[in-house]
Order: C-alpha cells, then structure tokens, then sequence
C-alpha cells in the first residue's frame, strides 16, 4: 500500500478523501466510494499504486484524440476501481472489482512503466481503461518521468477530479479525453451515481 495524497484528518479516526468529487467521508478501516483508497489508522492509503492490471501499446486514435499525434502509439495502462458505477460501463470488470481481486505480487514501480513505453516506442502514456483519477499517485510519478523523457501524458477520464486533483495533474498533461455522459444530471444521478455540474466545471477549467 502507499500512502494518499488528496486527504485531511477528522477526529475519530476519519478521514476526508478530497481527490474527487464524491468527496467521501471515511471511517477507520474503511474504503471510499472507488473501493481502492482506504483508512487506516487514520492515515489514507491507495491501494492500485504500483498495481496496472492492464498494460497494452494502443494507436492513439483509439484513446480517441483528435489530430494529437497522429499515427503515433500510446502506452496505455489502467488499475482497478472507479469513482463511478455506471450501469453501462464496458469494463466494469476492471472498474468495479473489489480489494480481494487485487494481485499484489505484480508491482511496477513508474520508471518500469515510462522504460516499457520507450521500449514500445511509444510517444505517449495513457491512463485509461478505468478512471485514473482513482489511482492519481501513481498516475502523476510516472506523468513527471514521462516529462523528462519527452513522452506526452493523455488522461481518458470521466471528468470528476477535485479541484486539487485536476491542479495537480495540470502541469505534466498534454491531452485529456473526458467523457460526458450526459447533459442530464438525473442520468448522473441514477445511472453513474455522481452529479454532472462538478464535470461540466472541470470541462470548462481544462478547455482553458
């Protein structure tokens, strides 16, 4: 386990996890809403640092990015838990498995990641396939090796991020796809369980 960023203390043990916006309050021993941060002690820990269950080189194009490098290969990678519960979801397998799924003896450190991706001459990572929002410590020490490399950072997300979270990742991300579900805030609601306005607020913040 590695110790979260994105959180602050409450009494009693608890904890407020403050990397997006379901903004969970958890109890000692718990988990939050994305089933892969957990309290103990008092202390936020993630639980998909170092631990991608799904590594593949992808075109670009499937990210998909428009006119971003054309004909060019990502480094795609993703762990499991999300931030949502879509009903729809096409890799719920990943996005909603539980703690018990986890193969702890597969750790990555994020030099191997950015190595594989030159290795694959790839000229871009990807952090895809589940909501790398969830696994954000993990994303951001291998965006800020892929800097130096001059690899670029492209995020496939679901636009959640908290403020904190999205000023965070800023600096080392050269393309993000969010994905809008809807313009409802009722399908939010009942089919993601999240709300739409922090997404369209976080649309507007990385359109500028």
């Amino acid at each position: 386990m590695h110790k979260a960023k994105f959180y602050k203390k409450l009494d009693s043990l608890n904890v407020a996890c403050e990397l997006c916006h379901q903004a969970c309050l958890i109890k000692n021993n718990s988990l939050g809403v994305c089933r892969v941060r957990k309290n103990i002690n008092g202390e936020l820990f993630s639980l998909t640092y170092g631990y991608p269950v799904a590594l593949n080189v992808d075109p670009i194009e499937k990210k998909p990015l428009f006119h971003f490098l054309p004909g060019s290969l990502s480094y795609s990678l993703g762990t499991l838990g999300c931030n949502f519960k879509c009903a729809n979801c096409q890799n719920w397998s990943l996005s909603q498995a539980e703690v018990s799924d986890y193969d702890t003896s597969a750790y990555i450190e994020p030099e191997k990641i950015v190595e594989q991706a030159l290795d694959a001459e790839c000229q871009s990572i990807a952090y895809t396939y589940n909501e790398p929002t969830i696994f954000a410590e993990y994303a951001l020490e291998i965006m800020k090796l892929a800097r130096q490399q001059n690899l670029k950072n492209v995020w496939v997300s679901n636009g959640y991020m908290s403020e904190q979270c999205l000023e965070a990742i800023t600096p080392y991300l050269d393309a993000i796809n969010v994905d809008l579900k809807s313009m409802n805030a009722d399908f939010y609601k009942i089919n993601c369980g999240a709300r739409l306005e922090p997404v369209l607020k976080n649309l507007i913040t990385i359109k500028k």
